[in-house]
């Protein structure tokens, strides 16, 4: 059975629309198969308007995406034993397209992103063809352990 990291977590829904199906139980399910270290993390759902002026203010990018992290602590020298902390924002309005487009269900898509996201909470990246590939293959193995189907071969159904 994998260790599990100590994890602080808030789950925040001010979009409300997934607080009964996209639960806390599952979202802290998700995250701490994602974890190699402890944490202190919010994962937070909002809609269109919040995740659009995020995307925009922080990245430059003047549309709603469906996550965004903020990781607080990325290049800094922290201990080891230091827990990485961030914030996790999930756009409501864009699981639902996605998740429709891939012909995924909400809750796969989702763990997907939570997943992803965790990912690069703690460094991991896809900014180049190798760091793509190591980081899909950390997600696919994630979701498999969590049984959820590959979330990259879905792309081609």
């Amino acid at each position: 059975m994998p260790v599990k990291n100590k994890l602080s977590l808030a789950v925040q829904y001010p979009d409300e629309r997934l607080e009964h199906t996209i639960t806390r139980p599952k979202v802290r399910r998700w995250v701490q198969a994602a974890l190699f270290a402890p944490a202190e993390l919010t994962v937070r759902f909002v809609g269109a308007d919040e995740g659009r002026a995020l995307n925009r203010d922080y990245r430059g990018k003047d549309y709603a995406t469906n996550v965004l992290t903020f990781a607080y602590n990325e290049g800094e020298e922290i201990a080891d034993d230091a827990p990485t902390q961030a914030d996790i924002i999930l756009c409501t309005d864009v699981l639902e397209q996605e998740a429709a487009q891939q012909k995924k269900t909400l809750e796969e898509h989702t763990a997907h992103l939570i997943v992803h996201g965790v990912l690069h909470a703690q460094g991991y990246d896809h900014d180049d063809d190798t760091e793509a590939s190591e980081m899909e293959q950390l997600e696919k193995d994630i979701l498999s352990t969590l049984g959820y189907p590959d979330p990259y071969a879905a792309e081609a159904r």
